[in-house]
């Protein structure tokens, strides 16, 4: 066993050697024929559900397209994850689309494909703090927006606590903001008292869990609503509100409409959802990778700042998503099936 972690331990780190000293290699690219655009996808993590949709959709729109694509998904691990990078470079990809784990780990990543003359379109995530090429994402102010609007319209007085992300992931930051943005009046007004405000390591539903009984046992459960940054961490707070009593009593948040989170939607122990359509993202991504590896002019709607350029983006819309809106949003897309949200 020894032995085989010093392995692992080896092989990141030449990888992250390699890639100090990479420009100096040469690209091979593994398909028969040059001329098809090779593009490569670079997941954080295949451990949440939504990633599944992203990844299949992604592919089959490249493939439709006509391009070869290589999905690789590092499961948290910047390390691993600046390996993969190297990997598909020394394949010879004409263009990386990445979900960072780290927004500022993931310059390395951006700095690494420039050494190739590979661009970099950074999906959903921003990758902050690098030359990075594209971006194109969801208006993630806009969906704190969203859940804290919907959460005090349910409950416009009372003991709040705001449950985000990954402080490590830029979303997390904007999402907070957007919810801030809504409830910071309020704080100032009197009406809402803001208990607790955190954000949750790596995203895990655990944490979540675990920083919200905390905060249950230091208030006496005297908490009102909750918004949570998505549906993994609303899963948690909702496993501690059960725990009180309180499950389906507090109004709680979430995001992405995972099916757990919409089935809890439809149990009445979570108050909504905001709906990120990911077949928009994930074939205009596919499309923008595409135009880029074929050295073709993209059009973007904005810049985003990413602490060191203006980015040129696109942003989409989300959407709330509630009980009474399942059918007409989430199921009329045909992101999920009635079958599978209420079957018992």
């Amino acid at each position: 066993m020894i032995g085989l972690l010093l392995s692992i331990v080896a092989l990141v780190g030449t990888a992250c050697s390699s890639a100090e000293t990479s420009n100096k290699q040469t690209s091979v690219k593994l398909i028969q024929d040059e001329s098809v655009p090779y593009i490569g996808f670079l997941l954080d993590t295949l451990e949440e559900e939504r990633w599944y949709k992203d990844k299949q959709l992604f592919e089959d729109h490249v493939k439709s397209l006509g391009g070869q694509v290589k999905t690789l998904a590092a499961n948290g691990s910047d390390a691993v994850q600046l390996m993969q990078a190297q990997l598909l470079i020394e394949e010879g990809v004409d263009v990386l689309v990445v979900v960072p784990h780290n927004a500022e780990e993931g310059a390395k990543i951006v700095e690494l494909a420039h050494k190739h003359k590979v661009k970099v379109i950074s999906y959903d995530r921003l990758i902050t703090k690098s030359d990075l090429d594209y971006y194109i994402s969801f208006d993630n102010k806009k969906v704190g927006v969203l859940q804290a609007t919907e959460i005090v319209k349910n409950t416009p007085k009372g003991n709040f606590v705001y449950i985000g992300g990954a402080e490590t992931d830029n979303n997390a930051v904007l999402f907070r903001d957007g919810a801030l943005s809504v409830l910071q009046p309020l704080i100032d007004k009197g009406d809402i008292t803001l208990l607790a405000d955190q954000y949750t390591e790596e995203w895990n539903p655990k944490n979540a869990e675990n920083n919200m009984k905390a905060i249950l046992t230091k208030s006496n459960n005297k908490v009102d609503a909750v918004v949570a940054a998505n549906d993994g961490t609303a899963g948690g707070v909702i496993n501690a509100l059960s725990d009180v009593g309180l499950a389906g009593k507090v109004p709680v948040s979430g995001q992405d409409a995972e099916l757990d989170g919409v089935k809890r939607l439809v149990a009445g122990t979570q108050t909504m959802t905001v709906y990120k359509p990911i077949p928009v993202i994930a074939t205009q991504a596919a499309e923008m990778a595409y135009q880029v590896a074929k050295d073709k002019p993209i059009t973007t709607d904005t810049t985003i700042n990413n602490q060191k350029i203006d980015v040129p983006t696109i942003l989409l819309e989300p959407m709330p998503v509630t009980k009474e809106t399942i059918k007409s949003t989430i199921v009329k897309d045909g992101y999920l099936t009635e079958e599978e949200i209420y079957r018992k």
